[in-house]
């Protein structure tokens, strides 16, 4: 999967002949970071100024496992705009308890002058129509949508074997949709850089929960305690930390890659390229995942990472996009 169901501790996935069943999980839901998207807004050109669009999606399964964002809790889109993995601007998204089926998010805008808000008392959807807010050159939603990711998990699980289909077609998460001018992402596309975070409240405090940077890295490369270690873990820590195995993630996704490809010297070049575990977003180009420039509803992840991993001995598994995707804002499909 993508990241879906990695929050602390991990959803248990058991597999009978052609179903994945997902049993109760240990985390919340609510602040289980699915996936990270960032494109140019559809129609502009790849020259500033212009628009992007910034999803954060949660809830994998929505709404069965929790109906609501978390109240109190913290949802993040960090921006890095200088090459050195630290965040330089942050768009921060908190939500209102949910009272008679209702909740409002508020968004604001962090950077080295201050916190300022982008909006505040935006209406969340939980039905088939998305309730827009526009701000100034900001468009705001949140609420529940058609999950964009498409993959086949059960072959994934099955030794590769890409012959279940895609496993996602028909379920929803809930999505954070921001287009936000380009500007607002700061001054360097070259070097600028995306990853999405969680933070829930323990013992009175904001503590790490769920991050995601690229697809599947936390999922396909890190197993039992090494997921919960990597979601606490800045991605400027990512290649030092150790792990529960003693090893530091970078040696570890080493090992792995040159397990699938057969090739020791590209298990460390792709280790280093895939951590820190960011999403690159170079505004002035085109959005293209293969070049590890931003991420469209549309790229086939699943696809470029076997081939990246294996070393292009595997390809695809066998899905493709899905049809729902809008050719408007939020851009996510309508749910199920």
């Amino acid at each position: 999967m993508s990241d879906h169901l990695d929050s602390p501790g991990p959803v248990a996935l058991t597999v009978d002949d052609d179903t994945a069943n997902v049993g109760p999980p240990k985390g919340d839901a609510k602040t289980d970071i699915t996936d990270l998207f960032a494109f140019l807004k559809p129609g502009d050109d790849s020259e500033l100024p212009g628009k992007s669009i910034l999803i954060l999606n949660v809830n994998p399964l929505a709404p069965a496992l929790a109906n609501e964002f978390e109240p109190g809790a913290e949802y993040l889109i960090e921006v890095d705009t200088n090459g050195d993995v630290i965040p330089d601007i942050t768009f921060s998204f908190a939500f209102s308890p949910k009272v008679g089926g209702s909740q409002t998010a508020t968004v604001r805008r962090i950077d080295a002058g201050g916190s300022r808000s982008i909006v505040s008392g935006a209406p969340v959807s939980f039905g088939k129509t998305p309730q827009i807010t526009v701000a100034g050159p900001y468009k705001v939603f949140a609420g529940l949508r058609s999950d964009p990711f498409f993959f086949d998990l059960l072959g994934f699980i099955d030794d590769f074997n890409f012959v279940h289909g895609d496993l996602f077609v028909d379920k929803n998460v809930f999505s954070i949709v921001l287009e936000v001018p380009n500007r607002a992402l700061g001054s360097t596309p070259s070097t600028t850089a995306l990853w999405a975070r969680t933070r829930i409240m323990q013992d009175g405090s904001l503590v790490n929960d769920d991050r995601v940077g690229r697809a599947g890295i936390n999922t396909v490369f890190n197993h039992g305690p090494d997921k919960n270690i990597f979601n606490g873990i800045d991605p400027s820590a990512d290649r030092a930390t150790i792990n529960s195995e003693g090893i530091t993630f970078l040696q570890s996704f080493a090992d792995t890659v040159t397990a699938l490809s057969g090739d020791a010297a590209y298990g460390a070049a792709i280790a280093n390229a895939l951590l820190p575990d960011v999403l690159n977003y170079d505004f002035s180009k085109p959005t293209d995942y293969a070049k590890l420039n931003g991420r469209n509803l549309q790229d086939d992840v699943i696809g470029i990472s076997l081939s990246l991993v294996t070393k292009g001995a595997l390809t695809t598994d066998n899905v493709g996009p899905h049809s729902d995707y809008l050719d408007r804002f939020p851009y996510v499909g309508t749910p199920h």
